[in-house]
């Protein structure tokens, strides 16, 4: 079961994205620098070499901490703005009322404070926050997390000599939770660069800079935990996990290798309690670097897009494709017009490869988007047993998803609905009654999950009355006779599941559904 993790930024202006990893993970925001400008770090890391345990790492933070920051914003709220904030701040920035006896003079005054607070004629509040950052330009570009800055009527930066800048947002990306930001100095800054971040292997040793709890300047060790993490904060994670000890206030902050290049810019953690347990995940230099660039070009970030909505491959999806072995990215559903299509890919198709290179599901989202528009990249494509290669023209990832083409659809008469009593539902034909009830646009095809039993097959793989079947074993269905028809085939042949793709309140998937030894009914 997977519970909601959290990621906030220190201070008033915390931030909590949902996220679907076992546990809590949250998000920070950190400091400051100290020490005299020194040379900058090597644009560039060699591969590091077998190297016992440092004697210190003195040497090393001394000359990376003039180029770490604070970053501090200030925001105005209104009344009532916090509890309604979308990402829910609220419940963690606004003061809780204390549990006093009830009746007690205590419970009244405080109960009376608070509705003062909340009244849509109070006065609005400047709530503030800090995180952290890192100069990659002497002059004066810094690199933090977006939800550092998100929503602040005014940022400003303090380098590690307490000289306090204003700084301005040059552009900020929400899919990946970068920012960049730019100060004005009347000399040069010290900075740091990005390394080369594929280059640096679990087990290697790294370092942390940042502003926890509000404490500047703090530098903290430890080694690469892990790579490739998703912790379902986006469709592009690709985190480093390091047990470098990273909390509050170090959201934005620079994880760097041996070398003094920045390999990570430090963004969650996983933590039960709010504090570091050892878990933290840092974006990579080489996803952020990209990103960066863009953002000091154009302020904004243009990304690759082919035009499917895919999922991974489970081995229970592949027993009902027949296929071997169980991975790629099983296509879901393909955009009308877009690059997938009009490059024939199919509902149902498994992308193998992208550019001759093995891919999961969860990686083509990223490794797409990264591709330049406009170039032509090859897909390894398995359809229905044979494996073709697909060329597909790369689009722009655009702003806003398009509206589904709404078309009226003819229902068949006579059409009953039919039970599947040992698998745990029953569906009924899609007519004008069945999108009324179930709020389903008019050009929705296939048939209605009219009744679910609790307990049953269908409840176990998720079903719920509403959901739509659109296709069995990549077949269309129109009736609930179709749909019986190919349930009753498959079971007589000793299929163990067929594959179902419904369509549900967040879309299109597919279901690998177990097919009992009794027959529908």
């Amino acid at each position: 079961m997977r519970l909601p993790v959290r990621l906030f930024c220190a201070g008033s202006l915390s931030c909590l994205l949902l996220a679907g990893v076992s546990g809590p993970v949250t998000a920070w925001a950190a400091g400051s620098a100290a020490i005299p400008p020194v040379a900058p770090a090597p644009a560039t890391a060699p591969v590091a070499s077998s190297r016992g345990v440092p004697d210190s790492f003195a040497d090393l933070a001394a000359r990376l901490l003039p180029a770490v920051v604070n970053v501090s914003t200030t925001q105005t709220v209104k009344s009532g703005e916090a509890d309604d904030d979308e990402d829910g701040e609220g419940e963690d920035q606004l003061p809780q009322m204390p549990n006093f006896p009830q009746g007690s003079p205590f419970e009244k005054f405080f109960h009376d404070f608070m509705n003062r607070q909340n009244s849509p004629d109070a006065p609005p509040r400047r709530m503030q926050a800090l995180g952290s950052g890192f100069i990659i330009d002497p002059a004066g570009y810094i690199v933090t997390n977006n939800h550092v800055i998100r929503h602040a009527d005014k940022v400003t930066v303090t380098l590690q000599d307490n000289t306090v800048l204003t700084a301005k947002q040059i552009g900020h990306d929400d899919r990946t939770d970068l920012a960049l930001l730019k100060v004005e100095s009347k000399k040069p800054l010290p900075f740091v660069s990005f390394g080369d971040s594929d280059k640096r292997r679990v087990g290697d040793w790294v370092l942390a800079i940042g502003n926890p709890f509000g404490l500047s300047g703090t530098v903290t060790a430890g080694i690469i935990s892990s790579r490739g993490r998703n912790i379902d904060q986006g469709p592009y994670d690709d985190f480093i996990q390091t047990d470098a000890p990273i909390n509050k206030g170090n959201s934005g902050g620079p994880l760097f290798d041996m070398d003094g290049s920045v390999i990570g810019v430090n963004t969650a953690i996983y933590s039960p309690s709010g504090g570091s347990v050892g878990i933290g995940f840092s974006i990579p230099a080489n996803e952020a670097r990209g990103i960066i660039e863009q953002l000091r070009k154009t302020g904004k970030v243009s990304r690759g897009w082919l035009g499917v909505r895919i999922q991974n491959v489970t081995q229970d999806i592949a027993d009902g494709l027949n296929l071997t072995p169980a991975r790629g990215a099983l296509v879901a559903g393909v955009e009308k017009d877009g690059p997938a299509a009009k490059a024939k890919l199919q509902t149902g198709d498994v992308i193998q490869t992208l550019n001759g290179t093995a891919i999961e599901g969860k990686a083509l989202p990223r490794l797409s988007a990264q591709l330049p528009v406009g170039t032509v990249a090859h897909l390894g494509v398995w359809r229905k047993g044979k494996v073709l290669d697909l060329p597909v023209t790369i689009g722009a990832l655009p702003e806003t998803a398009a509206e589904p083409e709404k078309k009226a659809e003819q229902t068949p008469k006579n059409a009953k609905d039919v039970s599947f009593a040992a698998l745990g539902f029953s569906v009924g034909m899609l007519d004008d009654a069945a999108r009324q009830k179930y709020n389903l646009p008019a050009g929705q095809k296939g048939v209605v999950i009219t009744a679910v039993k609790e307990g049953g097959l269908a409840s176990d793989r998720g079903l719920k009355e509403g959901d739509v079947v659109t296709e069995i074993q990549q077949a269309e269905v129109t009736t609930p006779t179709d749909l019986k028809k190919r349930i009753e085939a498959a079971q007589k042949t000793k299929k163990k599941s067929v594959l179902l793709l419904v369509h549900d309140a967040d879309g299109l998937r597919w279901v690998p559904f177990p097919l009992s030894g009794d027959d529908a009914q």
